[in-house]
């Protein structure tokens, strides 16, 4: 018996469409668009894309600024079972053309501001550019598919494990590499969004990661699938932000941890009540307690931490609201966990072998679930490396204690190893972190003649603040061992981070991208 076709992500859209016509799917600072009316503009971009030769497979790249016409290129995109590719905003013309070739796209969605980029880019597969925006540089644009395409449904059979999306991997050790997402992936992601979540169907949520970023493009998804409306802001503006937190109209939000920081350091942002906002989650970087608890404070809403290895294996474990009240009542450890494994997440801590390691051992995350990628795009035995019998292995190090929290370690390539000793560089962060004048730590190992390798902190300072080296390394001396102890401090105004916020540690430490796509 062959596979059955069942609902496929892009009839989520179609069905709010009849059941909830009137309500509001996509907002944004200026305009809202019921589901009926994403619907029918969806189904308009896929029949004129469909007229331009796009058919199921074709690879379809978007490569812009966040916008309801993103989402609805990509929903279009879903409809005729065309091939997605979000590429990152932040590129510049050699990386953008490489991954072009790479995913040979054959039409290309992108923003007005990127016109310069897009027309000096050669690719031999790409026969047609459409703007989001009126522009000279491209063929067609995003009104024009609008007005003369039809608002007729097309059915493409899909099944759930063929091929979606080709996401590129944000790069913070290796150039990207093609990561291929099933459309059961893409399900199982979004079902764990709007669980872990908990969001109910009459939210209304934010999010703040890029809709190139897997996190981005689930949240929206989410609200997509469950029918509640997702504010779609072009990109994380602190103002903006708050100004949408102050008209107490949001339930939901998702932010990496410098973005709250970001909000915590607005003028009145203390003196309003947040009494609608339910949750706020954060992710993509650890989040001192310190800050936390500040934010807690603050905002007077549930927290979690949803941590995962996004691109390839999705959400891996969740610190729930009541793990974080647990916490603020007396076991304050929690808040450096990140918690325990997420919704259908078979999760084990292995060493090199892939033999588990006991409890209070660090040992690399390895995880199973429909969240998983397919594999890499033509990239074998980088797959065969990383994908071991459906195991997924990201190179994540973290150590379980016996309550079956999970604690990380950091990254297995960040590992500094100084005179044969290990060092993971968050318990390092976590110490530095508790300094007041310290707003953000990166701990790196540098080169060292003597002893292969040693520890280096760089330390971004809060506003005002003055760096004591000298006392500093005092307070090293009181809570870490000599051999942890930072040889360097290196302060930096702001540090390089790519696209979800991750602070990329390789050019902290020197060093260039290795791999190619």
């Amino acid at each position: 018996m062959s596979p059955r076709p069942t609902v496929r992500v892009s009839d989520w859209v179609r069905l709010h469409a009849r059941n909830t016509p009137n309500k509001p799917c996509f907002v944004t600072d200026t305009e809202s668009f019921t589901f009926r009316q994403v619907n029918s503009r969806v189904n308009r971009v896929a029949n004129e894309l469909a007229r331009m030769g796009v058919g199921k497979g074709d690879r379809v790249a978007l490569f812009a600024t966040d916008t309801h016409r993103y989402m609805e290129a990509l929903l279009a995109c879903m409809k005729l079972g065309a091939v997605y590719v979000p590429l990152n905003f932040r590129l510049t013309r050699p990386e953008l053309e490489l991954l072009l070739r790479t995913a040979e796209a054959k039409v290309l969605f992108f923003s007005e501001r990127y016109a310069p980029l897009v027309e000096s880019v050669d690719v031999p597969t790409l026969r047609s550019t459409i703007g989001f925006e009126k522009t000279a540089a491209a063929d067609r644009d995003f009104d024009e598919l609008i007005t003369r395409g039809e608002d007729v449904e097309i059915d493409t059979p899909f099944l759930d494990d063929e091929i979606m999306c080709l996401a590129f991997t944000s790069g913070t050790t290796a150039l990207p590499k093609g990561v291929l997402h099933s459309q059961r992936m893409t399900k199982h992601l979004v079902m764990q969004c709007i669980l872990e979540r908990r969001l109910p169907a009459e939210s209304f949520h934010y999010s703040a990661a890029p809709l190139f970023h897997v996190a981005g493009m689930c949240y929206v998804l989410a609200g997509v699938a469950r029918g509640y409306p997702s504010l779609i802001l072009p990109a994380f503006d602190p103002d903006t932000v708050l100004t949408w937190l102050q008209r107490d109209v949001l339930n939901g939000i998702f932010l990496v941890p410098t973005m709250i920081d970001t909000l915590l350091q607005q003028p009145g942002v203390e003196t309003v009540d947040y009494s609608r906002l339910l949750s706020i989650a954060y992710g993509a970087a650890p989040m001192s307690p310190t800050l936390l608890r500040r934010a807690m404070s603050v905002f007077g809403c549930d927290f979690m931490n949803m941590f995962g290895a996004g691109t390839e294996a999705g959400l891996q474990t969740v610190l729930t609201p009541e793990d974080h009240h647990r916490a603020l009542n007396g076991h304050e450890h929690l808040l450096g966990s990140i918690g325990k494994p997420g919704m259908g997440v078979d999760l084990r801590l292995c060493d090199d072998d892939l033999r588990e390691v006991p409890d209070g051992e660090v040992g690399e995350i390895v995880t199973r679930s429909d969240a998983v990628m397919s594999g890499f795009l033509n990239m074998p035995e980088e797959t065969d490396r990383v994908l071991i019998d459906g195991w997924f292995r990201g190179g994540d190090m973290a150590w379980r204690d016996d309550e079956g929290y999970l604690y990380l370690s950091g990254r297995k390539k960040d590992m500094i190893i100084r005179g044969g000793e290990n060092i993971y560089p968050i318990e390092i962060e976590q110490v530095l972190s508790e300094l007041p004048d310290v707003r953000e730590v990166a701990v790196v190992g540098v080169p060292d003649s003597h002893w292969g390798e040693v520890v280096r902190a760089h330390v971004v300072l809060a506003p005002g603040a003055s760096f004591d080296e000298d006392a500093v390394r005092a307070y090293c001396r009181e809570h870490l061992a000599n051999y942890k102890i930072p040889a360097a401090f290196q302060v930096e105004e702001d540090f390089p981070r790519n696209a979800s916020g991750k602070i990329l540690k390789r050019v902290l430490r020197g060093e260039s991208p290795k791999a190619t796509p």
